[in-house]
C-alpha cells in the first residue's frame, strides 16, 4: 500500500502561496491555505481603531466649530456663518484629497474621517482626481459620482418616502 506523502513546506509555521499550490492532497492544501491566510491577514486592535477614529473625527469637528466661531466673530449671522463653514470644510476636504493627504488621514483615522460633510466631499473629489487622465467627460464627468452617487440616490429616495409618510400621518391627524 502506497502512503499518501504530504510535502511539508520549508517553514511549517508560514506556508507560502507556492507551498499551498504545490499540494496535491485537498485536505492538506486547505490546511496550508488556511494557515497562509491567517499569516497574511493583518490584525487590528478594535480599541485602538475606535480611539483613532474618535481623535480624528473630534479634530475635524473641532476645526468645523472653530471655523463657525470665526465666521460669527467676523460679523456674519449664524445661518451665513454655517454656510461658510460648510463651504470651507468641503473645500478643505477636496484640497486635502487632491494633495493625497486625506487618504493618509483616512488610513490612520478610519471611520473618524467619515464626518458627513468632509467624507462626502472626499468621496466626490477622489474619483474625479483618479479618473482625470481619462478626460473631462469620460473621466471626471462619468466617474465623479461613483462613490457618492448611491449615497445621493438613496438619500433622495428615503427623504421622499419619509416625506410621504409624514404627509399621510399629518393628513390623518396623527402628527
Amino acid at each position: 500500500m502506497q502512503e499518501n506523502k504530504k510535502k511539508e513546506p520549508e517553514n511549517m509555521n508560514k506556508p507560502s502561496m507556492k507551498d499551498v499550490l504545490n499540494q496535491t492532497d485537498v485536505n492538506t492544501r486547505q490546511q496550508f491555505y488556511n494557515q497562509y491566510v491567517k499569516d497574511v491577514t493583518p490584525t487590528h486592535s478594535c480599541f485602538a481603531n475606535v480611539c483613532k477614529a474618535f481623535l480624528i473625527g473630534g479634530i475635524i469637528c473641532t476645526i468645523g466649530q472653530g471655523l463657525l466661531n470665526l465666521y460669527i466673530a467676523m460679523g456674519f449671522n449664524k445661518e451665513v456663518a454655517a454656510l461658510y463653514n460648510i463651504i470651507s470644510l468641503v473645500g478643505l476636504s477636496a484640497l486635502l484629497t487632491g494633495l493625497g493627504w486625506y487618504a493618509k488621514l483616512a488610513k490612520f483615522g478610519g471611520a473618524g474621517t467619515l464626518v458627513p460633510i468632509t467624507g462626502f466631499a472626499n468621496s466626490v473629489a477622489a474619483p474625479a482626481i483618479e479618473f482625470k487622465k481619462e478626460g473631462q467627460v469620460f473621466g471626471i464627468g462619468c466617474k465623479i459620482f461613483n462613490i457618492a452617487g448611491p449615497v445621493i440616490l438613496y438619500g433622495i429616495v428615503i427623504s421622499w418616502i419619509l416625506g410621504v409618510i409624514y404627509y399621510i400621518l399629518l393628513r390623518l391627524g396623527i402628527v
